[in-house]
């Protein structure tokens, strides 16, 4: 009978996901933080409602059931329901810090720069977000003590 010289060992997996803090990447009033998204939302601010909506997983076409085509007009007086949806789902998804209050404080006051504050956000988060799989392999070279034997040691 062979002694047992190494045992086998053992292979640890870690997920490391590396997440942005609580708070907003950008503030509602920070608009040339991104041009582009500037420009879409002067020249065709539903485009800019239906393909954030769309980058986020909703339907394209969710923005523009807020009342009295809010994308065409800016902002009509009525709390818009799609937006405060959007803006409470964007917040809940990466864990920013608010309520559904400020949420309809914001849509309601400014309408466009929120929906720019979130295609910021969307576009950041999307891009930032880091997922690392690091694999371990610890090998033990223990030689067990078996049948009263001990391991030969050489100095």
């Amino acid at each position: 009978m062979n002694p047992i010289i190494v045992q086998p060992g053992t292979i640890t997996t870690q997920t490391v996901t590396i997440q942005h803090g609580p708070k907003w990447g950008s503030n509602l009033c920070d608009c040339c933080e991104d041009c582009g998204i500037c420009c879409c939302a002067l020249w065709c601010f539903p485009c800019l409602q239906c393909r954030t909506a769309s980058e986020f997983g909703e339907c394209y076409c969710l923005p523009l059931m807020d009342p009295l085509c809010m994308g065409y007009v800016g902002c009509s007086g009525v709390c818009p329901p799609m937006t405060i949806a959007m803006r409470t789902g964007v917040r809940e998804r990466y864990h920013i810090q608010g309520s559904v209050c400020d949420d309809c404080i914001t849509s309601c006051c400014c309408y466009s720069c929120t929906w720019c504050q979130m295609a910021r956000e969307i576009k950041f988060r999307s891009n930032g977000t880091t997922v690392t799989t690091a694999q371990t392999t610890i090998i033990d070279n223990m030689i067990p003590q078996a049948h009263g034997y001990t391991p030969l040691v050489e100095y």
